[in-house]
């Protein structure tokens, strides 16, 4: 299902900026971190999943995932820098196709989405496949998203062309969730720490969901003034939150799967 973007690289990479900046190394082992605690969650699917990142200091090129790996096999060193024409700056292959006409459309068209994470995680990806609203307010998880999301309806097969990339940012507006109708899900936040605590509770929302759905019977939702209250709680000190969640699973994978920093 996937599919290779092909891009002549030898221009940019004679011309391209210091890409060895602490902080883009840091961005690079913290995504690789997510790639790995990812698959640990079962959240990818194949080859075919994306996460990707703006280069700090640098708004015109991303970082993203390389065509043909699994999530669990990447490192901070295996992923690419890209730019908007989908020419790869540094690293060694392509992005997936896919990939590349999503994200760069999302980065371009939506300055504020500093990350975006792309997966057909199974719980979310099932709710994006039903009828109406995909989440139900009624799991407390489910609240800290009250407000947060959107519904891109207009499935059309693969993003193979700029046009898709371009919808699903138009679907985003200012939502920071997108459910890709009959497709999966898109998160999009301003660090890779929040970007990664969404991307966990929402699978863990979605997944109580379904457990609920699947017992036949009616899914109460809590009152909107009760649901809009809660959501305000869990949002005040979120970024600090998810700081700390996203340093709780390097620390494992520094003791685990040390290969990632690598």
């Amino acid at each position: 299902m996937a599919h290779s973007l092909k891009s002549s690289t030898e221009t940019a990479r004679a011309n391209r900026p210091d890409l060895s900046t602490d902080a883009i190394r840091s961005t690079r082992e913290d995504l690789a971190a997510c790639f790995r605690m990812a698959a640990r969650n079962g959240f990818e699917e194949g080859i075919c999943n994306h996460f990707s990142a703006v280069v700090p200091g640098h708004d015109d090129l991303f970082i993203v995932n390389p065509y043909g790996y699994a999530f669990r096999e990447l490192t901070a060193s295996k992923l690419l820098v890209c730019d908007f024409a989908g020419t790869v700056i540094d690293g060694d292959g392509e992005p997936e196709a896919t990939a590349f006409y999503i994200h760069a459309e999302i980065h371009r068209r939506l300055p504020r989405a500093k990350v975006a994470f792309h997966t057909h995680m199974p719980c979310a990806t099932a709710l994006s496949m039903t009828e109406g609203a995909p989440l139900i307010w009624a799991g407390q998880t489910a609240l800290k998203f009250y407000g947060r999301t959107a519904v891109d309806e207009n499935y059309n097969g693969l993003a193979l062309d700029h046009r898709e990339g371009a919808r699903i940012a138009a679907a985003a507006g200012d939502a920071d969730i997108v459910f890709l109708k009959h497709h999966g899900v898109l998160v999009l936040a301003p660090t890779v720490a929040e970007a990664w605590d969404d991307l966990y509770y929402l699978e863990r929302a979605a997944e109580v969901q379904v457990l609920a759905m699947s017992t036949g019977r009616e899914v109460l939702p809590v009152a909107p003034e009760i649901a809009e209250a809660a959501y305000r709680q869990m949002r005040e000190g979120d970024p600090q939150s998810a700081r700390a969640h996203l340093a709780a699973i390097r620390r494992q994978l520094d003791a685990e799967e040390p290969q990632y920093r690598h």
